[in-house]
């Protein structure tokens, strides 16, 4: 499975974004994808993951309310709409994809994306 992140940019603080994360395939109607990210200096940490059967998505603490996961299952493509994004929102975005099943944990993820940059100004 082959991972194509796209549609990061630099906004000012209260902007919106929404990168894009296009799946070669998917491998099974049960397996996940999820979002992570990696501010500079930091451990690369969870934002949000989904199944492409719709269940329930989880979201990191720090962007619920904010940022919204959403799937178009005929593009195998998964969405991230980031809103009232915040100076420490600024990190590399990356797409991941688990043949297992969704959630926060990185060792759920099989394939990862090479990352969007996201960079959100004061």
């Amino acid at each position: 499975v082959q991972l194509q992140a796209s549609g990061g940019g630099l906004v000012q603080a209260g902007d919106s974004l929404r990168p894009s994360c296009a799946a070669s395939k998917r491998t099974s109607s049960n397996n996940g994808m999820g979002w992570f990210r990696q501010a500079p200096g930091k451990e690369r940490e969870f934002v949000a993951s989904i199944n492409w059967r719709g269940g329930s998505p989880y979201y990191a603490d720090s962007v619920k309310g904010r940022f919204t996961i959403s799937r178009a299952n005929a593009k195998n493509t998964v969405y991230l709409q980031m809103n009232s994004l915040k100076p420490w929102d600024t990190a590399v975005y990356y797409c991941a994809a688990s043949t297992k099943t969704w959630g926060s944990t990185q060792a759920l993820y099989d394939y990862w994306g090479q990352g969007t940059l996201v960079t959100v100004s004061s």
